[in-house]
């Protein structure tokens, strides 16, 4: 199964070897049209031990590729509709005094779950939004100086809608970086929406899902992802590309450390579903735009010429490539 994105360039296809993740896009596929290679990378942010921004404009199947998603890996699984009135403790959890038992207890929030999907993440107020920074870095919520772990694993795929768009209020960048990557789906091609229309005659595809996997197997899968082995050319390569980061005219925050990791990741978990136990820059380079753009912050961010995607383009362009060791 070969995967590319909207690009060309033969470094940014992906050949899917490995069977279990193979299984899983196909079941994803029965609801979601025409869009693999965004599925792919969704699949593989996951095994990379990440959590999923999905943005765009309403009605091109956010919400339907996280339910797809959850039916395919049989987790337990919270939806949560972001508004201006839904309050931290909705998202972690509180404690209430219970009379009968005379102490307090905690009653656990919609964190709670293998699998949250975090609904127009940006309707919210910026408190509420602040809620989920430590559930997705530590997994864990803390509760009046108590720490409560979160199931394992525990990932967030949230949606949002452009900032243009009217009730809406744009994350802080220390939001944004704890979001692994962030994608966009798009208008589907002419094909593909016409197979969409067709599939919900009487019918909703995500009936079809079978489960590919569970907790366990995703466990499993991000164990043999941390194993990928990473030579010191590579090592090299990603450090390279996040201080040109920082270097750039024309950007004021360029990629942290955490960026650097995140980068090294989900190389990792593309390398694992080519069944490869190895890191090749092909890798790198195919999920560094997703990995980077939503971090990097322009010195002018009104000009339309200079776009995130554009500059990691020509980034990727002006750094040397190394030479495999394999």
């Amino acid at each position: 199964m070969e995967l590319s994105t909207q690009h060309t360039e033969k470094k940014e296809r992906i050949v899917i070897r490995n069977a279990a993740f193979k299984q899983m896009l196909l079941e994803i596929r029965k609801a979601v049209n025409g869009k693999d290679a965004r599925i792919c990378k969704v699949l593989l942010a996951i095994l990379a031990g990440g959590h999923i921004l999905l943005e765009d404009i309403p009605g091109v199947g956010k919400t339907t590729l996280a339910l797809a998603l959850s039916r395919t890996l049989s987790l337990t699984t919270k939806r949560i509709q972001f508004t201006p009135d839904v309050l931290p403790s909705d998202v972690t959890g509180f404690t209430l005094f219970d009379q009968s038992a005379n102490a307090f207890t905690f009653k656990k929030g919609a964190a709670f779950c293998n699998l949250l999907l975090a609904d127009e993440i940006n309707r919210t107020s910026s408190k509420t939004q602040s809620a989920l920074l430590e559930l997705m870095e530590e997994g864990a919520v803390t509760i009046d100086g108590v720490t409560h772990p979160l199931p394992s694993p525990h990932i967030v795929i949230a949606t949002q809608n452009p900032i243009t768009c009217v009730g809406t209020q744009k994350l802080p960048e220390s939001q944004l970086d704890r979001f692994l990557i962030r994608l966009t789906l798009g208008y589907p091609d002419e094909n593909s929406e016409i197979a969409l229309l067709m599939a919900r005659q009487g019918h909703n595809p995500l009936d079809d899902i079978q489960p590919a996997a569970d907790a366990r197997t995703i466990e499993r899968m991000r164990r043999e992802v941390e194993a990928v082995y990473v030579s010191d050319v590579i090592y090299r390569y990603i450090v390279a590309l996040t201080n040109a980061t920082r270097n750039h005219p024309h950007i004021r925050l360029g990629i942290s450390p955490r960026g650097s990791l995140a980068l090294m990741q989900m190389a990792k978990a593309c390398a694992y579903a080519q069944g490869r136990d190895y890191l090749l820059p092909d890798d790198v380079i195919y999920v560094c735009s997703d990995v980077f753009c939503h971090r990097l912050l322009l010195r002018n961010q009104m000009d339309e010429t200079r776009k995130p995607e554009q500059i990691v383009r020509e980034i990727l362009d002006k750094v040397p490539v190394p030479e495999p060791e394999h």
